[in-house]
C-alpha cells in the first residue's frame, strides 16, 4: 500500500473545538496567561494585609489622642477668657487713673500693716504683764487701756458700789424681819416660804411646833390661795367646810381658826 505524504496538520476551526467541549489553544493560553497575571498581586496583598491594618488602627489612635488635646485646649483657651486674659497683640487695655482694684489693694496694704503695728504693741503688753511690772506709757495709749490712775478710779468705784450694795442688803433683811414680825403681831401667824409657790403659816396659839397649814399658789397671777392637806388640816373639817367650801373665804377660815385655838389655851 503506497502511503501518502500528510503536510502539517491543518488547526481545527473553532467551532469544531467548542463541539468537542474544549476550549480552543488561544483561550488555554489567554487563561493560563491571566492566571499568571493575578497571582502575584494576591500574594503581595496577603503579604501586607496585617501591616497595613495595624498602620490604620495606629492612625485612628492618633487621630483620637488629637482630638482630646484639642478639646483640652479648647477649655484651657476659654478659662483664661473668663480670667481676663487677652491677647496683648490684638486688645489695648485702658487703666484708670484711680483704679479701684488698685485702692483696694493699698487700703488692704495699710490694714495690714497696721494690725501688725497693734500685734507688736500687744506682744510687749502681754511680756509687761506677765512680768508684773508697770506698763509703759506707749504701751498703755496703743493697746487703748486705762492709765493707772484711772484704773484706780475704777476700783474705788466698784468698791463703793459693793459697800452700798452690801448696806441694802442688810436694811432690805432687816425690813424683812420687821414685816414678818408685824404680821406675826396682827394675825397671829408666822408666814414662811418652803418651795416656789407654797406658804407655810403656823399660829402663835398653835398647841405644837409641827401644827401648821399649807398654801399653795393658783391661778395665773397667784392671786388664789389653794389649802393643802396637812395632819393639823384633818383636826378642822368643819371649819373647812364652812369658811373655806361654802362662804369661800380664807380670811374667815384663820379668823376663825385663831379663835378655836385661842379658846382651847384659856379653857386650859
Amino acid at each position: 500500500m503506497k502511503q501518502t505524504e500528510r503536510g502539517p496538520r491543518e488547526p481545527l476551526p473553532e467551532e469544531t473545538w467548542r463541539q468537542r467541549g474544549k476550549a480552543t489553544p488561544e483561550a488555554r493560553s489567554g487563561e493560563s496567561l491571566r492566571f499568571s497575571c493575578h497571582r502575584p498581586w494576591r500574594s503581595w496583598e496577603a503579604r501586607n494585609r496585617e501591616p497595613m491594618r495595624l498602620k490604620i488602627e495606629e492612625l485612628a489612635q492618633e487621630r483620637s489622642r488629637l482630638e482630646e488635646d484639642k478639646k483640652l485646649l479648647e477649655a484651657q483657651l476659654e478659662r483664661l477668657t473668663l480670667q481676663g486674659d487677652f491677647d496683648q497683640s490684638k486688645t489695648k487695655v485702658l487703666h484708670l487713673s484711680l483704679n479701684p482694684a488698685s485702692v483696694a489693694r493699698q487700703r488692704l496694704r495699710e490694714d495690714w500693716q497696721q494690725l501688725q503695728e497693734e500685734c507688736k504693741h500687744l506682744r510687749e503688753l502681754v511680756r509687761a504683764l506677765e512680768a508684773g511690772g508697770p506698763v509703759p506709757a506707749d504701751l498703755e495709749a496703743a493697746a487703748g487701756l486705762p492709765s493707772s490712775k484711772e484704773v484706780a478710779e475704777l476700783k474705788r468705784q466698784v468698791e463703793s458700789a459693793e459697800l452700798k450694795n452690801q448696806r441694802l442688803k442688810e436694811v432690805f433683811q432687816t425690813k424683812i424681819q420687821e414685816f414678818r414680825k408685824a404680821c406675826y403681831a396682827l394675825t397671829g401667824y408666822q408666814v414662811d416660804i418652803t418651795t416656789e409657790g407654797q406658804f407655810r403659816l403656823t399660829s402663835m396659839y398653835a398647841e405644837r411646833k409641827a401644827d401648821c397649814l399649807v398654801f399653795k399658789a393658783a391661778g395665773p397671777s397667784g392671786t388664789k390661795m389653794q389649802l393643802l392637806e396637812t395632819e393639823f388640816s384633818r383636826t378642822v373639817p368643819e371649819l373647812i367646810e364652812l369658811h373655806l367650801l361654802r362662804q369661800d373665804s380664807i380670811p374667815a377660815f384663820l379668823s376663825a381658826l385663831t379663835l378655836d385655838l385661842f379658846s382651847r389655851q384659856t379653857v386650859a
